[in-house]
């Protein structure tokens, strides 16, 4: 049974050593040929069912089971949650500790930072096949260029927000990365597209999606529809500040889907685990993926995000890596709010074993397990998380626990799109809206009580309180950074009983200037793309704080 620990396998390796163990995209090369665009039978149909069936389960990143968070699209969550303040990478043991801590092991010449680039421009690359394929032969292949379309709009506008120097918000000019498209020439002069330019690529690409989709029925949802452009339409027009667009995509999106109650949100058997009546889009762990049966299941989404299983495996469970919410975002949820019951009471660490176990109880069917996990990673019980469950009636099962489904965007993600963009229409009319919403989680909501700044006067009370309800009803789901660097958002990691971690308290409040929130947000760009694109610019290695901050006040 192979494991893998940090104090050796964390330490990122330098670029040269990297073209001996993976697959380097290189955007500047990536195109399609002769031979991968034949007309064979069934080629482009296969080619279509991979666009989605890659997003998890295999090592794309390295080809082999060495890198715990080589697992797929949900890994990216994890990775951007960590660098605010909403997700603790706690433990002795956590593979997202590099992104938490902002470590120089993010900068250009080292692993970490091939791992989007390897990822996202290998998706790109795999869309750009189909559609050029498409164009090729256009009769019978509409769906699929569809589908190739909305993924690759997917694809870009997480990255255009993972790397962009500045976000839309603050300057639409800001350079972000280098458009590769289905009839882009190889070329060594490829400069970064501006945030600008490079939105008005992503919604070329949904709106031809939403003509080639039109009438299309998938058969679950681990395809995009005519639902999902309307979603990524809805994140698209958000990010630029587009209410009126937001808000009318936002709403065509929810067409078809209802909200998840208080029993399907905290279930123990299927919570985030199964598509419901909320999921628009998600993704599916199998049990044949490399993912889940090489090096014990270990290196999944299972192993890092889910405290219950019944066997020795898993770096949440066993190994000491479990992921924490911040104490002062758990603090401000009121008990009423159901959603407050997805991670653990702080006060349960007061309590002897005995009535620690008791109390549980009331979390989870396996509260010894809770504490094992705890006493493994060196931590207290208060704020696990229990959002993430494993497969229903597979808790004993060696590896079968992992092998879950994970959403990629749900119909709550577009009713808050709805109420920020109706709110900066009217606001009287989005208060209305966020109420209606808030009130399905939480009974006693009243407008008002969630006004956390963070070092930020330039956003509204309203969007304050819409920020809030987006950061505990998406928890984990992989917006915090992409939310913060849209609202320049501070963090805040230092302050009384807070449970981050020592060396690694930063605040960041009532600075001066343009952006606020922390810089090592703008993802590097590995250096192998800026030695051979030189057109192409970069962000600034991270650079963190050599000390904790003084203890905020809230």
């Amino acid at each position: 049974m192979k494991k893998i620990f940090l104090s050796i396998a964390c330490v990122a390796l330098a670029v040269p050593f990297l073209t001996s163990c993976i697959e380097e995209i290189n955007p500047q090369t990536s195109y399609v040929t002769e031979k991968q665009a034949s007309d064979t039978p069934g080629f482009f149909e296969s080619s279509v069912a991979s666009l989605t069936s890659n997003l998890c389960g295999n090592f794309t990143y390295s080809g082999s089971d060495n890198h715990p968070y080589d697992f797929g699209y949900p890994s990216f969550f994890l990775q951007r949650d960590a660098m605010g303040q909403d997700m603790v990478t706690a433990g002795t043991n956590n593979w997202y500790s590099t992104w938490y801590e902002a470590s120089y092991g993010l900068g250009p010449t080292y692993a970490r930072c091939q791992v989007p680039w390897t990822y996202y421009y290998k998706w790109i690359d795999n869309c750009n096949k189909v559609i050029l394929l498409y164009k090729n032969a256009p009769e019978g292949r509409e769906t699929g260029a569809g589908i190739a379309y909305a993924m690759r709009a997917m694809f870009y506008q997480d990255i255009v927000r993972m790397y962009a120097a500045k976000p839309y918000a603050l300057d639409p000019e800001a350079e972000t990365v280098p458009l590769v498209l289905d009839d882009t020439q190889i070329s060594s002069e490829n400069p970064r597209a501006t945030f600008k330019a490079a939105y008005e690529q992503i919604i070329s690409d949904l709106n031809e999606a939403e003509t080639l989709l039109a009438g299309y029925k998938r058969a679950d949802v681990y395809t995009p529809d005519l639902s999902v452009v309307y979603g990524l339409k809805a994140r698209a027009y958000l990010e630029i500040k587009d209410w009126a667009n937001a808000l009318s995509y936002a709403q065509k999106a929810q067409s078809g889907y209802t909200m998840m109650s208080e029993s399907e949100y905290l279930s123990r058997d299927y919570g985030f685990n199964s598509p419901n009546s909320s999921w628009m889009f998600g993704v599916t762990f199998n049990e044949t993926d490399p993912n889940i049966k090489d090096n014990d299941g270990d290196s999944s989404w299972g192993s890092i995000m889910i405290l219950e299983n019944g066997f020795d495996c898993g770096y949440a469970a066993n190994y000491g890596g479990p992921m924490l919410i911040d104490r002062h975002l758990y603090e401000t949820i009121p008990a009423s709010d159901f959603r407050k019951k997805c991670f653990i009471d702080f006060a349960i660490d007061d309590m002897g074993e005995g009535d620690a176990i008791e109390a549980l109880g009331a979390y989870t069917y396996y509260p010894e397990q809770i504490l094992n996990s705890a006493n493994t990673a060196q931590v207290g019980v208060g704020g696990m998380e229990l959002k993430f469950r494993p497969q229903a009636g597979k808790y004993w099962t060696k590896y079968d626990a992992w092998v879950v489904a994970v959403p990629l965007m749900r119909v709550e993600e577009m009713k808050l799109i709805e109420i920020e963009a109706a709110g900066m229409i009217n606001e009287a009319d989005g208060i209305a809206k966020l109420t209606e919403f808030a009130k399905t989680r939480d009974p006693y909501y009243e407008y008002g009580g969630h006004n956390d700044a963070y070092g930020n006067t330039t956003t509204s009370q309203f969007q304050n309180e819409v920020w809030w309800q987006r950061r505990v009803e998406l928890w984990g789901e992989g917006f915090a950074t992409f939310d913060m660097k849209r609202l320049n958002k501070a963090i805040i990691r230092n302050y009384a009983n807070t449970d981050h971690l020592e060396g690694y308290k930063w605040n960041f409040v009532n600075q001066e200037g343009g952006c606020l929130y922390p810089k090592w947000m703008n993802l590097c760009i590995v250096q192998t793309e800026t030695n051979y694109n030189y057109a192409c610019t970069n962000n600034g290695t991270p650079d963190a704080p050599a000390t904790d901050s003084e203890p905020y006040e809230w």
